[in-house]
């Protein structure tokens, strides 16, 4: 079975200013995107599906697309905040796309196969691509990559991760926490998800359904957003559904704030000086 990779590109850093994804953090230029498609490459997939939004398509393009277009079959999807279903229209105030899950409906035309999702602007170390593509190309169902909560925390502000619990290797339920500061009370070795979620065809129609519920619900909340990993929580609790949780030791880098880019900066120096790269 063949796996595809899918990455969520589409979110402007409020945090960081500007388009988190563009900031270059390798020796001549490379972005972490550059990097996490090279890994992905490596670990056996062979088709890179990029959501973005129409506005940043030409800027996104011409800072990386491109250059990954020459490594590995690549599609292009748009989340707009105005792309909603039948009977519901875009309400007043409304200025961002509805979030990840909504990210995820935008290709659902176009993903074929069992699939990877990753953040644009989050690296997750090499051997964790390999470990996920295996599973999804040997195994029916989903996944997570499930990193301990140690690694993904960052000295300059605090962050949002879905805390895990984990019963015999699946994930028995996640909460959504935000402001989690890096001298946090939570064990070290706690799983969380880093939204790098091994996901079926299935998810799809699921999504469809649960869109529609969030929408008659929150149409009017302006800054309320549909999060995947919430939508996957609600599918294990509702059908079932199991998710395999793929423990990591990766170290996390990202630049969730600005004061973050010289450390990421450092990081993937050290890895390309140890030969990843």
């Amino acid at each position: 079975m063949s796996a595809e990779l899918v990455v969520m590109a589409a979110g402007m850093g409020s945090r960081f200013g500007g388009l988190k994804q563009a900031a270059p953090v390798g020796p001549n230029g490379e972005m972490i995107i550059d990097y996490s498609v090279a890994d992905a490459v490596k670990a056996g997939f062979k088709k890179a599906v990029f959501i973005i939004r129409k506005d940043i398509e030409k800027d996104f393009r011409a800072a990386c697309g491109k250059r990954i277009e020459g490594i590995v079959d690549v599609e292009y999807v748009y989340q707009e905040k105005d792309d909603l279903p039948q009977g519901f229209t875009l309400p007043e105030g409304r200025l961002k796309p509805w979030g990840t899950g909504q990210a995820i409906l935008s290709a659902a035309d176009v993903v074929k196969n069992p699939f990877l999702v990753i953040n644009a602007d989050d690296y997750y170390g090499q051997s964790v691509y390999k470990t996920m593509y295996d599973y999804l190309a040997n195994n029916d169902g989903m996944c997570m990559a499930g990193y301990k909560l140690g690694n993904t925390l960052s000295e300059n502000g605090t962050v949002s991760r879905g805390v895990c619990k984990v019963e015999n290797g699946y994930l028995k339920s996640l909460d959504e926490m935000t402001d989690i500061p890096f001298d946090t009370d939570i064990p070290k070795d706690t799983p969380v998800s880093m939204n790098m979620w091994g996901l079926d065809l299935g998810i799809f129609d699921y999504l469809k359904k649960e869109f529609n519920l969030f929408l008659e619900e929150n149409i009017n909340e302006p800054k309320k957003e549909f999060l995947l990993p919430l939508i996957i929580n609600k599918r294990v609790n509702e059908t079932g559904m199991q998710v395999k949780v793929l423990p990591t030791d990766e170290q996390w880098y990202g630049v969730t704030y600005s004061e973050d880019l010289p450390a990421v900066k450092k990081a993937i120096a050290d890895l390309n000086a140890k030969g990843l790269y």
